[in-house]
């Protein structure tokens, strides 16, 4: 179990194992995902970053220690002032395309797994685009906020070092 004062974010591409390792915290999660997009909107719409504050400060009000996870920079950094760690989480684009290939299916982004797998190739183009989109979840977004966070941070740039990650 994390000491109660953990407050983790962790940030990195699609894929890279963001949701395993904060699942294996067993601390309060907020994945991103959940709150990032316009419920049942199609196409798919961001929320606004307002709204998406709200629900981050609600979470992060609820509990003593949690972590917020996910490839949205603009709503990691809302979390940010009052982590005590960050995680950069960023294993080899091959890596994450073979993490996604594998996921099983997320309820919580997709209607059914034929959704999910429908926007498979969509989704492994946006992975090996990481590192040259120049977006809030782009390689360039994380890295900023990685250097910018003065607080306690780490790396993790292998599958075996996100395996053994322990906060």
């Amino acid at each position: 179990m994390i000491a109660a004062v953990s407050r983790i974010v962790i940030i990195g591409n699609s894929g890279s194992g963001k949701s395993t390792l904060a699942a294996r915290l067993q601390l309060p999660h907020l994945d991103l995902d959940t709150l990032a997009w316009q419920p049942s909107v199609v196409p798919p719409t961001r929320r606004a970053i307002a709204d998406s504050a709200a629900a981050i400060h609600a979470f992060c009000d609820a509990h003593d220690a949690w972590v917020v996870e996910g490839c949205y920079g603009d709503l990691a950094e809302i979390a940010l002032p009052r982590a005590s760690r960050l995680v950069l989480v960023e294993p080899s684009v091959d890596a994450c395309i073979a993490n996604a290939r594998a996921r099983p299916w997320e309820p919580h982004k997709y209607a059914s797994p034929e959704a999910q797998d429908a926007n498979l190739e969509m989704l492994m183009e946006w992975i090996r685009a990481y590192a040259t989109r120049d977006d809030t979840c782009s390689l360039r977004a994380h890295r900023e906020l990685f250097e910018r966070f003065s607080g306690d941070k780490i790396e993790l740039t292998t599958r075996e070092a996100i395996a053994a990650y322990r906060a």
